[in-house]
């Protein structure tokens, strides 16, 4: 019984968070010493699936868009299909709101979060919890295990693979199709596929004032992203929200200006794995959970650092 991924897409090109669940896939598929099957939608070139270990695509024709309950009744026909009774998908926002439907109509055990490969004897898997504060070992006991795989938690691995893509039809009822609002984000990088997170507060006093966090994010090949009380204010996109409310950042690196570190906050982006603070105020709550913190004005410290990385890049490139 093979393990399957979903492996999302946008714009026909796979999201670094998927290609994360491909891998994982394979490595849950080499402990079960199994093959790996992936579904894709609306993607036709799925070569690169093949460098991270899915063995066969399923490719799935939907032109109307992102719709949970269609999606996942076609990942759970994909998985009858393929006799697969484990299945591994992302934690962005499209796959949590599915998971729980796939998760009902399967009949499956459904944990999220997780942050290691699965034990077998019995099948267990680590998984955050507390707003990230910590760690609990959860059993599935239901035949079919979903597992919602928590961003760079496990990282991209290659294993080469001979794939093989097939044409899927599943069946979809008129009844099932419903329009959905999709948020889109204006970012040149998203926040779940992000290695690096520039992020902002109100200390920045203004909309005005963010054309030097876009610079920087531009520099650092980051996505950026804010504070609640900076999205309610409606200077930035509520698709920029982090915190325990908003998007759950994962980050290599968190860069947090202006920000004073609401609880909420720092339980939203607890999980990345570098936190730089910025902040005039050295009693912020912020730096108690930074790796490295500058107390400084932004509109000071902010401009001699984008300064110094261009003048870095200029001398490595």
């Amino acid at each position: 019984m093979p393990v399957l991924v979903y492996i999302e897409s946008e714009n026909k090109m796979f999201k670094k968070a998927a290609l994360e669940v491909a891998s994982y896939g394979r490595a849950v598929a080499n402990t079960l010493n199994t093959s790996l099957s992936a579904v894709v939608f609306n993607t036709e070139d799925c070569s690169q699936l093949a460098d991270y270990g899915v063995d066969k695509v399923l490719t799935v024709n939907h032109s109307n868009g992102f719709n949970a309950k269609v999606y996942a009744d076609v990942i759970a026909q994909a998985a009858l299909k393929e006799s697969a009774n484990v299945i591994v998908l992302s934690s962005s926002a499209d796959s949590r709101y599915l998971a729980p439907i796939l998760a009902v109509g399967l009949k499956a055990g459904y944990v999220p979060n997780v942050v290691e490969l699965p034990k077998t004897q019995p099948f267990s898997v680590k998984r955050t919890a507390f707003s990230n504060k910590a760690f609990c070992e959860t059993q599935i006991t239901t035949e079919v295990k979903i597992i919602g795989l928590s961003n760079n938690a496990f990282g991209l691995i290659e294993h080469p693979t001979s794939l093989q893509s097939e044409a899927f039809s599943p069946q979809i009822t008129s009844s099932d199709i419903s329009v959905e609002k999709v948020d889109k984000a204006t970012d040149k990088v998203s926040i779940a596929d992000a290695e690096t997170v520039v992020s902002a507060g109100r200390g920045l006093k203004g909309p005005e004032n963010w054309n030097m966090i876009e610079e920087l994010a531009d520099v650092l090949g980051a996505a950026t992203a804010c504070s609640k009380p900076v999205s309610d204010l409606g200077w930035r996109p509520h698709s920029e929200h982090v915190g325990q409310t908003g998007k759950p950042v994962a980050s290599n690196l968190y860069i947090a200006i202006g920000i004073s570190g609401a609880i909420q906050h720092l339980a939203g982006i607890n999980s990345s794995k570098v936190k730089v603070v910025i902040n005039t105020d050295p009693e912020a709550p912020f730096f108690k959970a930074a790796d490295y913190g500058i107390v400084g004005d932004a509109f000071e410290v902010v401009p001699k650092l984008i300064e110094k990385l261009k003048t870095f890049k200029a001398q490595n490139s």
